[in-house]
């Protein structure tokens, strides 16, 4: 009777092993799935570039439409604004790349990407509003959550002037992008693979919308590539999330706590894996409520999500055409530059390393006595503030 349950289990095992439903098999499919939203994010991404630059006319039509943000901090503040919104630093600096590449300005783009890395904080302080029911649990999470609040927004106000008064951020890019981009297309004549893998479908949603009347069209074209760039974003990183949450989840509990280095290092390897620095970072917020980790140590796992989330803009930086490739690719490289720098800055000198901590626990203590201070953080570093100078600078205009 024991031997027939035994082959019995151990047939069920097998017949489990070989269907297309075990997670095997759903892992593969999970990959196939994983391809194909990146191809459609390269896609959106061209979308966006070809739709804008018919509506603009051109580079010149593109610094009239984006006058607006020719203030850098205006620029700031619509990075954080669409981040704030769309919940993803990837996914908007994949649209700005697409912009660049239809025209806009490498300058006017520069502080929108600085602002992109302020907007995606806002979710894991949204996370920590699931520790309200504890006061010492919430301020913990509180405090672990913005700590990276605390820290771009300290490196934007360190970077931002510098980058206004000897842009250094937009001429190492640039430097770097030729490199990268220029001696190769000059080499093959434009031949960009990716471009090449994704023109025809860019072209066929073109085709399909020249027939509207006025720039209707162009404004359509620049709606639909920037809803599949939020599409792909959105399902790649649940993708990747089912793909890789049990070795993530590993890496987070057995590197995060061993030092800066491997704080960094894991924050930015998770975050390459999932494509979200949002998600990454959201992932260690309850274990600080817990009282599993402390914020010292998700201070420098942050860190390094900020670095992996730049992966995302350089992958889109790959899909665009020969003429804007360059272009492209140097606003990418500048959002990279930006987070790793401003990480090396950090980390080597003392003052500007305990910065970041030390408001992140006075801001904690706040709440700890009461938790409105939360609501009114929220809302006036994410919305209202922005909202505010937006509205002035239309005024103005």
């Amino acid at each position: 009777m024991i031997k027939d349950s035994t082959l019995a289990t151990t047939a069920e095992n097998k017949t489990a092993e070989d269907s297309p439903d075990t997670p095997l098999g759903s892992n593969w499919v999970r990959w196939v799935g994983v391809f194909a939203f990146v191809y459609l994010l390269l896609v959106g991404v061209s979308v966006v570039g070809a739709g804008f630059k018919w509506i603009s006319g051109g580079e010149e039509g593109a610094r009239a439409i984006f006058a607006f943000a020719s203030n850098p901090i205006v620029g700031v503040i619509l990075g954080t604004l669409a981040t704030a919104l769309v919940q993803s630093s990837s996914t908007v600096t994949s649209v700005i790349v697409g912009l660049v590449a239809g025209g806009v300005p490498v300058a006017v783009a520069v502080p929108m990407i600085l602002g992109a890395n302020m907007g995606t904080t806002i979710t894991n302080t949204f996370v920590s509003l699931g520790s309200l029911q504890n006061r010492r649990s919430f301020s913990r999470a509180f405090e672990a959550s913005t700590v990276h609040d605390f820290f771009n927004l300290f490196a934007i106000a360190i970077f931002l002037p510098i980058e206004v008064m000897f842009h250094p951020l937009e001429r190492i890019g640039r430097v770097i992008s030729v490199g990268l981009v220029g001696d190769f297309n000059a080499s093959i004549k434009g031949m960009n693979f990716v471009s090449l893998a994704t023109k025809p479908l860019v072209n066929a949603i073109h085709s399909g919308l020249e027939t509207l009347p006025g720039q209707f069209g162009a404004s359509l074209m620049i709606l639909v590539g920037i809803g599949m760039i939020l599409f792909a974003v959105f399902r790649l990183g649940s993708l990747l999330r089912k793909v890789m949450s049990g070795p993530a989840k590993k890496l987070v509990e057995t590197a995060i706590g061993r030092g800066p280095i491997a704080g960094i290092s894991s924050g930015a390897l998770v975050t390459v894996l999932v494509q979200s620095s949002s998600t990454t970072t959201s992932l260690v917020v309850p274990l600080a409520g817990a009282g599993v980790l402390s914020t010292k140590q998700i201070y420098r796992f942050t860190l390094g999500a900020n670095i992996g989330t730049c992966v995302t803009a350089v992958l889109a930086a790959t899909a665009v055409n020969a003429s804007g490739a360059a272009v492209a690719m140097q606003i990418a490289i500048v959002h990279l530059l930006f987070n790793f720098c401003a990480v090396i800055l950090f980390m080597v000198i003392p003052f500007l390393h305990d910065l970041p901590l030390r408001s992140a626990g006075w801001l904690g203590r706040k709440v700890e006595h009461s938790r409105v201070w939360a609501i009114y953080y929220i809302g006036s570093v994410f919305f209202g503030l922005p909202s505010l100078v937006l509205g002035m600078q239309v005024l103005i205009n």
